[in-house]
């Protein structure tokens, strides 16, 4: 395994996933196209992507993608953004979907509004040791009501935390792949849970 240019992929049923690609082509990141249940034994890491959550589930499951779905994000590095943030949590605030409960946060799902609510936040972060300008780009975004004592906030907005991760898992409210910032895809690739841990 490359440490240095691990193989991304990006899970692609429904959602933006193309924007992640992209973002990861920006930064000479080799990706792959999740579609197969196959495809998960040939990446290193994964991004699951926005999107609507409920369809995201009942494709993995028509395509008898959930299992291996479920393996991979037990024990590699997995990265959900805001629909993918409500699926890798312990509890939704809605009885359609069933979690995965690989983080410890609890989500209100669209907590931040329906579409004609979307917006985007000026920020800042520090992670690779100074601080960069990121816009949080929030869609129908899923809002954050319980943080467990052993997830690490990286970044909040009005208080709120947008940003966390647990173990070999990172998750965000908003849509990092539509600003013009690579700083997170960046850090998930080539800074998150290192060293890493061997498959």
């Amino acid at each position: 395994m490359n440490s240095s240019s691990p193989v991304v992929g990006v899970l692609s049923l429904q959602g933006d996933y193309q924007k992640h690609q992209a973002a990861l082509d920006s930064i000479a990141v080799p990706s792959l196209a999740v579609r197969r249940a196959e495809d998960f034994d040939r990446i290193d890491r994964l991004i699951i992507p926005g999107g609507e959550s409920t369809t995201i589930v009942k494709l993995l499951r028509r395509l008898e993608m959930e299992t291996a779905l479920i393996e991979f994000i037990r024990t590699r590095p997995v990265w959900g953004t805001c629909a993918g943030m409500v699926l890798l949590a312990d509890r939704v605030n809605d009885d359609s979907i069933k979690p995965y409960r690989a983080i410890d946060i609890a989500v209100d799902r669209n907590g931040y509004g329906r579409q004609i609510a979307s917006t985007v936040i000026p920020s800042s972060l520090n992670l690779n040791g100074h601080r960069e300008k990121l816009n949080l780009v929030f869609i129908r975004a899923p809002r954050v009501t319980r943080v467990g004592s052993d997830v690490r906030k990286l970044l909040s907005y009005n208080d709120e935390p947008v940003l966390m991760s647990q173990g070999q898992v990172l998750v965000s409210s908003f849509h990092p792949e539509l600003s013009a910032s690579s700083l997170l895809h960046n850090y998930f690739t080539r800074k998150f849970v290192l060293p890493e841990t061997p498959r």
